[in-house]
């Protein structure tokens, strides 16, 4: 059974503030216990850091960030790179990562790259002049530049949403290539010949996913070059919508089409309604990510799920391991996705 933290009669600061020493005599315990302890160092007995974390509750304790920052040379929070916010995938991922982190005392601070290179360039020499604890980053895909400054910086980082089996590369996601395949290999196996491939957007993923798309026509004896159509536009449903009549009207002998997210996705399925085809009888239909809304849509929409809570909570483990200098036995965590088959195939 825990003790209750000792009643604190002074303070040893004349504005008032609760100090890490303060702490560490209501715990019964060294300072330096007390950094480790709240910090989440898997070295500290667990009913020491029970301790020191009610010794903290009850005093009322906030670590000082910048004293954190001098005395490690690295600040209290982690960055956190995403493409952008407007797809839901995103939010999921960066609210996981937050939720692992903040137990740990690490804040977490966003920047959004707009999947532009020179940006994400940009703010990765802002935030290494912060000194952040570690960095979560998007993707394998970025300038020579930006991977200098990662490599050069010293600061942990891992990599999130695709695999690299390269040595000192620290990555948490999936195989978007082998999703691609398997949801086209699905529409087959539904006796769908002229598949097409509608992208948006056209980052690495999106790029990954159609090269899986395009092997699994081929091993079919089924590929076409005529069947991929790429728009370099943000994905939204009114793009999805507008791609889907682009498509039915040039090339109607289409009987399916993979879209390579799920909003591209729900505005075709609106917009089929709209030309009265029917779905999956005229057309099949199947996006990617199963965002919010997709198991609603009339039809219920095909898609494959994408595990992006487990991949920030997975990462952002991996990394605060890194952060403590703890050796990761799986620098490379494949998580997998599942294939969700409804109604509009």
């Amino acid at each position: 059974m825990t003790s209750a933290p000792a009643p604190v009669r002074s303070r040893a600061r004349a504005t008032g503030r609760v100090t890490l020493a303060d702490v560490a005599r209501a715990a019964g315990v060294s300072p330096i216990t007390v950094s480790r302890a709240l910090r989440g160092e898997r070295a500290v007995d667990p009913a020491l850091v029970e301790r020191v974390r009610a010794a903290a509750g009850a005093l009322g304790y906030v670590p000082d960030p910048a004293a954190r920052a001098l005395a490690s040379q690295r600040g209290s929070h982690v960055t956190v790179l995403l493409p952008m916010l407007s797809n839901a995938l995103f939010v999921d991922l960066f609210e996981a990562v937050q939720r692992s982190l903040r137990p740990a005392g690490y804040q977490t601070l966003m920047g959004v790259t707009h999947y532009d290179t020179g940006e994400e360039e940009l703010l990765l020499r802002e935030q290494l002049l912060q000194r952040p604890a570690g960095l979560l980053v998007t993707g394998l895909a970025r300038s020579e530049a930006a991977r200098g400054l990662i490599a050069r910086s010293g600061v942990p980082c891992v990599h999130l949403m695709e695999l690299s089996g390269a040595p000192g590369v620290y990555s948490v996601g999936f195989s978007q290539l082998e999703a691609g395949a398997e949801l086209t290999r699905h529409l087959l196996g539904r006796g769908r010949r002229r598949i097409a491939f509608a992208a948006a957007q056209l980052d690495a993923r999106t790029l990954e996913r159609l090269a899986g798309w395009r092997r699994a026509m081929e091993a079919a004896g089924l590929y076409d070059p005529a069947l991929e159509w790429r728009d370099a536009a943000p994905s939204s449903m009114a793009l999805g919508a507008q791609l889907f009549e682009r498509i039915v009207q040039a090339q109607p002998d289409v009987d399916a089409v993979f879209f390579c997210n799920d909003d591209l996705a729900q505005g075709a399925l609106l917009a089929a309604l709209r030309l009265g085809l029917a779905v999956p009888g005229r057309v099949a239909v199947a996006g990617f990510n199963d965002l919010t809304g997709s198991d609603q849509m009339v039809p219920p929409l095909t898609t494959v799920r994408t595990p992006r809570a487990e991949i920030g909570q997975a990462a952002a483990r991996m990394l605060l391991a890194l952060m403590n200098g703890e050796p990761v036995a799986a620098p490379c965590v494949d998580l997998g996705y599942a294939l969700v088959v409804r109604a509009s195939t």
